[in-house]
């Protein structure tokens, strides 16, 4: 059957067959989250029935075999600092945690109206600190801090400085935050006696309407340069890591992170009642960190510091989509638009491809030309499958044909379809980015124009394309191709149908040629034929 189809005729149940794949067994079957090697300095300690406190922030991570105390219900707490910049509004209360960070620009509005809040409502928050001494935590948990200023204004201040201060039976503790304008910050925490505790990543904000096959959970970026990736609803038992550059919870445009950390501090990965990631690290008694919470913007990232770079997380496809959106920021300098660059990374990879993808299609071409001969073989050889088999490879080696010529091809074109996806789907670039007469290319085209021409050049792609089918079956599939691919294209974001469309125009002009070539080559050997037959009467 897969030989008489042509290349892009395959792609397209390819790509088709792995979109039921990667949403239908994801839903079906939840990768399980593998234990870790000793090669990337982590190793898997075993979980100890703590699900029911780790809402309320509390951990025993001092034994694996530990039983922990039920932890106290954490007190009500209120508002102690608002910070106020350009671009958000944060809030840090009672507790000493960023309890609030609202992004103020409508781009990256949620809903209409309802602007970005990338601190969780609940589960643990960003830096907040947990004793392992349970009286001490229960000390910790209903005693406020006492902050030096109340309000912060980083709109006319590049940054500013913050000191926490909470007092303890015998303890004291200093949390020094300096908060700059981009949304990272400097931290120090000194305790005035040593005493074992952890310092909260947190959890991120989750949105109603995340997109499918978007990545989202937690990261930790490594000293081997690896990173181990907890989407939400995988995370089994506990996992510690050291020797850690980021630790980061992200969803599909936004993160909270914590880098700059010391090499010998362990940070853990944990799970909350709903197998989603809870991150923190075991804190010495006087340390200081960086922090940053916002979006994973490119630029914004690499100017507080390079290596928060590796924070921005694509899936299974990073090592494709990481240089790939790398070329496409390339190109956003050159054109200054995010909707020209897509169409110009499109052609740049269209035109890597061109050597495979016309070898394809030559093959079809003539594929299509000894299909006549290979029906007589089969005819001719019906109850002889191994005469008939071996007539058919004869067929296609004396013609020069490959059924399989363009499975290469087809096989390259998947996985980049996938990266460029997770780009165009994860780039917080895209958000307000406007092409033409659509002002946002990260969300569904509002008119539905560019799923209506991507459909019609896939239909017209296949009217153009060489096929040999025999089977009804098989004829009824590909016709309903285009009207399917439509119908998932309606809700993607408006960047990467373009992508799609761009693509498939590339497709058309390609096929165009080569069948202009096969017409012309066509044309002569019959011209060649009728002359020789004309000699041969003279």
């Amino acid at each position: 059957m897969l030989e008489n189809m042509s290349s892009n005729q395959r792609l397209m149940i390819a790509v088709v067959l792995s979109f039921v794949f990667f949403i239908g067994y994801t839903a079906i079957f939840p990768p399980e989250q593998q234990a870790l090697g000793d090669q990337n300095g982590s190793q898997k300690v075993q979980d100890v029935s703590i699900i029911d406190n780790i809402e309320k922030g509390y951990h025993d991570a001092s034994t694996a075999s530990a039983t922990p105390e039920v932890a106290p219900s954490l007190q009500s707490s209120t508002k102690l600092v608002h910070i106020e910049a350009q671009d958000f509004t944060m809030d840090i209360d009672t507790l000493g945690r960023i309890d609030s960070m609202v992004l103020k620009k409508d781009k990256y509005n949620i809903e209409e109206g309802h602007h970005t809040e990338l601190i969780s409502r609940e589960g643990a928050k960003t830096l907040h600190l947990r004793f392992l001494d349970a009286t001490l935590d229960a000390a910790a948990l209903k005693t406020p801090y006492v902050a030096s200023v109340s309000t912060v204004d980083l709109i006319t201040n590049a940054k500013a400085t913050v000191t926490l201060t909470q007092t303890l039976p015998e303890l004291t503790v200093t949390k020094e935050i300096t908060i700059y304008s981009d949304g990272h910050y400097d931290i120090s925490i000194k305790l005035s006696n040593e005493k074992r505790y952890f310092v909260y990543l947190g959890q991120r904000a989750k949105s109603a309407n995340e997109q499918i096959m978007t990545v989202h959970g937690a990261l930790v970026y490594d000293g081997e340069d690896l990173t181990t990736v907890f989407e939400d609803g995988d995370v089994e038992g506990r996992s510690t890591f050291s020797n850690v550059k980021i630790m980061s919870a992200f969803g599909q445009y936004f993160a909270s992170m914590f880098y700059g950390l010391d090499r010998d501090i362990n940070v853990i990965v944990d799970r909350d009642r709903n197998s989603d990631p809870v991150l923190y690290f075991d804190a010495k008694p006087i340390m200081s960190f960086h922090g940053y919470i916002g979006p994973k913007t490119y630029e914004t990232l690499k100017s507080i510091d390079p290596i928060l770079v590796h924070a921005i997380e694509y899936g299974f496809f990073t090592f494709i989509a990481a240089p790939m959106f790398s070329v496409l920021y390339w190109l956003h300098g050159i054109f200054g638009n995010w909707g020209w660059a897509i169409i110009a990374l499109t052609i740049i990879i269209r035109l890597l491809m061109f050597p495979l993808t016309y070898k394809g299609m030559v093959s079809m071409q003539k594929m299509k030309e000894i299909a006549p001969k290979i029906k007589e073989i089969q005819a001719k050889y019906k109850g002889d499958p191994q005469r008939m088999n071996a007539a058919v490879m004869e067929a296609y080696k004396k013609h020069g044909a490959n059924p399989l010529g363009g499975c290469l091809p087809m096989l390259l074109q998947i996985p980049i379809f996938f990266a460029i996806y997770r780009v165009l789907l994860n780039a917080v670039e895209l958000q307000g980015a406007s092409w033409l007469v659509w002002s946002d290319l990260s969300r569904m085209d509002p008119w539905f124009v560019l799923p209506i021409l991507m459909g019609a050049t896939m239909w017209y792609q296949q009217h153009i394309t060489p096929n040999t089918f025999t089977d009804p079956m098989q004829q009824k599939i590909f016709k309903w191709l285009p009207v399917i691919f439509t119908f998932f294209f309606l809700t993607f974001p408006a960047g990467l149908v373009l992508y799609w469309l761009v693509n498939n125009l590339f497709s058309i002009a390609q096929q165009y040629m080569v069948n202009k070539q096969f017409e012309t080559a066509k044309a002569e050997r019959q011209e060649k034929h009728v002359a020789e037959k004309k000699h041969d009467k003279d």
